[in-house]
């Protein structure tokens, strides 16, 4: 029930124009909204949450030129060794 609850606010923040009416841009492909709606189609609500904030933390940094591409991992394992590094 929580997972879809998410799933609706992240569709509605989308259909009202997500981060440009905000004056945000993404620096990843796909967008961080797009990233957790794949994170909760994939893995469990807490395991989406945790892949989620991550991508929040590392999005809008203001020095970035070029767009990085960071898909939802295959598994959890590939996420760990890509952020303990």
């Amino acid at each position: 029930m929580l997972k879809l609850l998410l799933v609706r606010t992240i569709e509605k923040y989308r259909s009202r124009g997500g981060g440009r009416r905000l004056n945000v841009e993404c620096n990843f492909e796909p967008s961080c909204s797009q990233y957790a709606l794949d994170c909760l189609e994939r893995y469990n609500l807490w395991q989406s949450l945790s892949l989620i904030i991550n991508r929040l933390k590392r999005c809008n940094d203001p020095d970035l030129v070029h767009k990085k591409t960071d898909h939802v991992p295959c598994n959890l394992h590939d996420r760990r060794e890509v952020l303990k590094s």
